[in-house]
This record gives structure tokens, C-alpha cells and sequence, in this order.
């Protein structure tokens, strides 16, 4: 056989290697199904996708999780309540004071404590959870590009956020994972000088948001692959329990910070930035996800300029203030059961608690997780899309795996 196709002239195997039209109406697609991940850079932690393609077409993704299992809640059934705060951090590791405020509210609320705090405490609270907010918008906004395939903003963005960290360090003496804020107080005041930094870094980095957001928001590059890609309706956000920046990026103002009216909140002067119609990017799509988180750090520079300020000024440092004064030494609260909410940078962060009235270790925990739920309509984004668009919009959901394999 091979020698004959070896006596074959150029034109006669052009001609043999063409099929005739039988043949070509014979020739089908076939499904194909990929894994990206477990160990992928654009799956932002140990998640695997099994995609089912049809070419470069998406034609269903199904995520699969359990590769990083915290298992919180059950460990939360076997700790006391103060216990229980450094595992809260390892949830959503990139928002540990954020984490630990909605936690601690939890607990205060069900000791009846809650809002008789000292505006000092509950100032110093929203004043570290900006701080770490900005910083996860941060590694969200710099890692997006990096999928996209941007380097700079990536490196710039760590180099912003270094800021921030040690700002944090200064505080408790923990990067990433804090145990800062106790239920009743703090586990220590500011050092002397924190709130002369927050400004000084207020100033340095409202430049720097805006040097940040020209790089990348006017490069037609990822403008082309965000603008239009994984558009997700108010109505779909709604059904899936979509919160936080995707929700507001889909056109609802909506932010628990403002709802609620939780902590000192009400007392601050700030935006609920959401979509709106007219901007570059089209309500709900990829680019819009990214805007707002952009957006979102103007916002949180505010509160951190107004809470500085108000300590500096209304609540400041007394040689006998003490942060754990209301620091309960056991917590035993009363048999109820109580479900309390906060905004995350990821949305809505819930903790349901039971108590028995008997233990000091609750009854039964579970968790609300925004990464979580925003991931779930991942496979709803996904349909009909290219490969490479996936990539796009799994990294505009903006997921930390530690809070969805909690």
C-alpha cells in the first residue's frame, strides 16, 4: 500500500486526499470533554471543571469540588465560640477581617450584645475590613488580567496590596489569617500611628486605582474579551442567589452594607456602585463584574479616609481603653437559632447558628458562602461559548476555594 502511494504524483494524491460529497456527508462532530483542573492557573484554586465541547464550542460545564475541604462547619461543632474565629479566617483566606466581622456579629447578636459595643471598636472594625476588601478587589482584579493575559497589571496590583498587608501585620501580626476581631472587642488596639498610615495610603493609592484602571480598561485587548462575554440577566442573578459585586454588576444596588445597616455603616458617607446602562461594557457581562470591583475600591478608600478620621478625632485612644473588656471569658448564649448576614467582597456571607442553651460549642453551624452560590450559575454563563470565553468568565466570578469546598 505504501508503495504505491509512493509512485503516486503530487496531483493524483491531491486528488485522492479529497473526499468526494458521499463522504462528506458522512463526516460528523463529536463531543469531546475536557478537565481544566484541578491544577490550572485559571481555575483560581483546586477546582475542576469537566467541560463538554464541540470544537472550540462550550457545550456544558459541571464543576467539581471537594479537592481543598475546610470542613468548617463541622469543625465549628466541636470548638467554643472564641475558637472558632481562626478557622472562620481559613474560609475565605483572601478576606479573613471581613470574615471574622460577620461571624462575631453572629455571636454578639445572640448574646444580646450586639450594638453596645464602643464606636472606638466598631470603627477600628470597618476600618480593617475595608482595608482587606481592597486588597481581595486586589488579587481579584490582578489575577482577571493575568487570564486574560495581561502580566503588568498583575504586578502591579501585588505591589499595591503589599501596602495593605502590612498595614494588617502592624495591626495584629498575621498577613493573611488575622483572629483580630474577638466577640465583644479586638484582640488589640491600633498600634499608635495605624490611622496617620490608613491616610497617607488613602493618599497614595486613589492615583494609583486610577493609573490601574486606565491600563486595563482601555486596552482593546481585554476589552474584546470581556465586553459582551458571559452576560448575566438580573433575573437569572436573582434565581441563582447571586450577591456582591456580580449582582450589582447585573444592574441591582444592592449591598448589605446599606440594607442592613449594620455596625457604623449608616454613620459613613459612601456608593453602592452598580451597572448601569451607556458604560463600555454591557450590563451583566465579564467587563462589568470587573468595573465594579474597580469601583468598589474608590468606595472603600472612603470609608477608610472617614473612619480614620472619626477615631483620630470623636473616638480617640484613652490609656484606659480596653478592646477586650466586653470580651465574655465563656460564651453560653441562650437556645435559639439565628441566621446574620455582612458583605463580603464576594457578597452576602451568612452564618446560621444553632445553640442548645446548655454548651458553650454550637449546636449546629452552616454557612452562607458567596463564592459558593456565585459559582453555581457558572455552567447557566457557559453555554454556547468559546473555550477561551470560559476562562473569562470563570475568573470574573471571582472564587476562592477555601469558602466554596468549606
Amino acid at each position: 500500500m505504501n508503495s504505491e502511494w509512493n509512485e503516486l504524483s503530487y496531483e493524483e494524491l491531491i486528488k485522492r486526499s479529497k473526499p468526494n460529497k458521499t463522504e462528506l456527508s458522512e463526516l460528523s462532530t463529536k463531543e469531546m470533554v475536557l478537565n481544566i483542573g484541578p491544577q490550572h492557573p485559571s481555575t483560581h484554586g483546586v477546582l475542576r471543571l469537566e467541560v463538554v465541547t464541540d470544537g472550540e464550542l462550550v457545550i456544558h460545564v459541571i464543576p467539581h469540588l471537594g479537592y481543598l475541604h475546610r470542613c468548617f462547619e463541622k469543625h465549628a461543632e466541636s470548638l467554643n465560640y472564641q475558637q472558632i474565629i481562626p478557622y472562620v479566617d481559613r474560609m475565605d483566606y483572601l478576606s479573613a477581617m471581613n470574615n471574622e466581622f460577620a461571624y462575631v456579629m453572629t455571636v454578639e447578636k445572640m448574646l444580646g450584645i450586639y450594638g453596645t459595643l464602643p464606636k472606638r471598636i466598631e470603627y477600628i472594625r470597618v476600618l480593617v475590613s475595608e482595608l482587606n476588601r481592597i486588597a481581595s478587589h486586589l488579587v481579584a482584579i490582578g489575577t482577571y488580567a493575568m487570564d486574560i493575559g495581561a502580566i503588568t497589571p498583575f504586578l502591579w496590583c501585588f505591589r499595591d496590596r503589599e501596602h495593605i498587608l502590612n498595614l494588617l501585620e502592624w495591626t495584629c501580626g498575621a498577613r493573611m489569617l488575622y483572629n483580630y476581631i474577638w466577640v465583644g472587642g479586638l484582640f488589640y488596639d491600633l498600634p499608635i500611628g495605624f490611622e496617620e498610615k490608613c491616610l497617607e495610603f488613602c493618599e497614595y493609592f486613589y492615583p494609583k486605582i486610577i493609573e490601574l484602571e486606565r491600563l486595563i480598561s482601555e486596552n482593546p485587548i481585554f476589552v474584546n474579551r470581556t465586553v459582551g462575554v458571559g452576560i448575566l440577566p438580573l433575573k437569572t442573578a436573582i434565581d441563582f442567589g447571586i450577591t456582591g459585586p456580580m449582582l450589582r454588576a447585573s444592574g441591582l444596588k444592592y449591598d448589605i452594607r446599606k440594607v442592613d445597616g449594620y455596625s457604623v455603616y449608616p454613620e459613613i458617607d459612601f456608593e453602592v456602585p452598580y451597572a448601569k446602562e451607556g458604560d463600555v461594557g454591557k450590563v451583566g457581562d465579564c467587563w462589568m463584574r470587573y468595573k465594579i470591583r474597580v469601583l468598589e475600591m474608590y468606595e472603600s478608600l472612603k470609608i477608610i479616609q472617614q473612619s480614620s478620621e472619626k477615631l483620630l478625632k470623636e473616638h480617640k485612644r484613652t490609656p484606659d481603653f480596653d478592646p477586650r473588656k466586653l470580651c465574655p471569658k465563656k460564651i453560653r448564649p441562650k437556645a435559639q437559632t439565628i441566621y446574620s448576614r455582612a458583605e463580603n467582597p464576594r457578597g452576602e456571607l451568612g452564618f446560621f447558628i444553632v445553640a442548645d442553651g446548655k454548651s458553650d460549642i454550637p449546636y449546629r453551624c452552616k454557612v452562607r458562602a458567596p463564592s459558593f452560590c456565585n459559582l453555581s450559575v457558572l455552567p447557566e454563563l457557559s453555554k454556547g461559548v468559546l473555550l477561551a470565553d470560559l476562562v473569562a468568565i470563570l475568573g470574573s466570578i471571582d472564587i476562592v476555594l477555601g469558602e466554596v469546598d468549606r
